[in-house]
C-alpha cells in the first residue's frame, strides 16, 4: 500500500519501521516540527522525523495541517491509506478523506477508555489492572472512531516508560496485521459505556502530595517515569523519585519515618528505591544517604 505516515515521539517509531519492512510504500512521513533542544537549544527532529531520515524517508514538518496548501500537497501524495500514531496535531477532515481508505490511528489504550493525550499515564494513575493498544478509524471526533483491533496487557508494576515502549511495538504489530488483510478486521463502532478521557499532563500534577495513600503516590512514581518526574522539595531542592514501593507503616504524612527514607503518607508509607537530585544522576537511596542527611523526623517540602 501506499502509506503516509504521521507521527511525532519515540512511541511513533516502531510502526514507521514494521510498515516499511512489510514491504508497504511509505510515501511519506509528517512529524511536528523540529524543537529546540539541550543546552544550546539547537533545533532538533523529532525521533520520527529523524528515523525517515534515516530510512530514506520524505519527511514534512507543517506546523498546521489546517492550511489549503498544505492539505492539497497531502492529497498529491495519493495515498491508500495515512497511519496515525502520536502525531499532535488535529487533522481536519481535508486530511482526513483524502487517503482512499481514510486514516487509522494507533491508540495507546482500550478505548472507549482513556481517548485523549495521555492515556499511558492516566490508566497508570488510575490503578487500572489492564491496558492495550486500538487499531481505529480516524473521524472528527476525538478518538471516537471505529475500531478494527485491540491487543491487551497488564499494567503490573511498570512504569510510564516501559509500558510505552511495550504498546509501541504491540501497536506496530498489530497495525501491520490490520493492513494485511483489512477483511479480517472490519470497523466496530465503540460502545457508548465507559468512555473516559485522558486529559493533557500538566507539570503540577508531578508533585507528591504526601497526604494521599501511599499507593497513589507509587502510581504517581510510575506515570511519571520518565517524564516529567514526580518529585518533592527538601530544605529547598529538589527530588525526583523515580522507583518507589509502598510499606503499610503509618505516620504522619511528608515525614521521614526512618533514616532510610521512608516518607509517611495519607495511608501507609513510600520508600523510594531511586531517587535523583537536582542536577545529579539517578541513584539509590542507599547512595544519596551516603552523601546526604535526611534523619528521621524531618519533614518533606519543608
Amino acid at each position: 500500500m501506499r502509506i503516509v505516515y504521521m507521527g511525532t515521539p519515540d512511541f511513533a517509531v516502531p510502526a514507521l519501521a514494521a510498515l516499511a519492512k512489510a514491504g508497504h510504500d511509505i510515501v511519506a512521513a509528517y512529524s511536528q516540527p523540529p524543537r529546540p533542544a539541550g543546552r544550546g537549544k539547537a533545533l532538533r527532529p523529532s525521533p520520527v522525523h529523524a528515523r525517515a531520515l534515516e530510512m530514506g524517508i520524505e519527511a514534512r514538518t507543517p506546523v498546521s495541517l489546517k492550511d489549503a496548501g498544505v492539505q492539497a500537497a497531502f492529497a498529491a501524495l495519493n495515498a491508500d491509506v495515512a497511519v496515525v500514531a502520536a502525531y499532535g496535531l488535529i487533522l481536519p477532515r481535508p486530511i482526513l478523506e483524502a487517503p482512499r481508505m481514510g486514516c487509522m490511528n494507533i491508540h495507546a489504550s482500550l478505548l472507549p477508555r482513556w481517548r485523549g493525550a495521555a492515556p499511558i499515564q492516566r490508566a497508570i494513575l488510575a490503578g487500572d489492572n489492564v491496558t492495550g493498544v486500538t487499531i481505529m478509524d480516524m473521524e472528527a471526533g476525538l478518538d471516537t472512531g471505529p475500531m478494527r483491533a485491540k491487543h491487551v496487557t497488564p499494567i503490573e508494576d511498570k512504569t510510564a516508560g516501559a509500558l510505552t515502549q511495550e504498546l509501541a511495538e504491540a501497536g506496530a504489530e498489530l497495525m501491520v496485521e490490520v493492513l494485511d488483510d483489512l477483511s479480517l478486521h472490519p470497523p466496530v463502532a465503540q460502545p457508548e459505556e465507559g468512555v473516559t478521557y485522558a486529559s493533557k499532563i500538566e507539570k503540577a500534577e508531578s508533585r507528591i502530595d504526601f497526604s494521599r495513600d501511599a499507593h497513589q503516590v507509587e502510581r504517581q512514581v510510575r506515570a511519571f517515569n520518565p517524564m516529567p518526574g514526580a518529585f518533592f522539595e527538601y530544605r529547598g531542592e529538589r527530588f525526583r523519585i523515580l522507583a518507589a514501593h509502598v510499606e503499610e507503616n503509618d505516620g504522619p504524612a511528608g515525614e521521614l519515618l526512618d533514616n532510610s527514607l521512608l516518607i509517611g503518607c495519607g495511608h501507609g508509607s513510600i520508600r523510594p528505591t531511586l531517587i535523583q537530585r537536582a542536577g545529579k544522576g539517578a541513584m539509590s537511596a542507599g547512595e544519596l544517604l551516603r552523601g546526604y542527611d535526611m534523619p528521621a523526623g524531618s519533614r518533606i517540602d519543608a
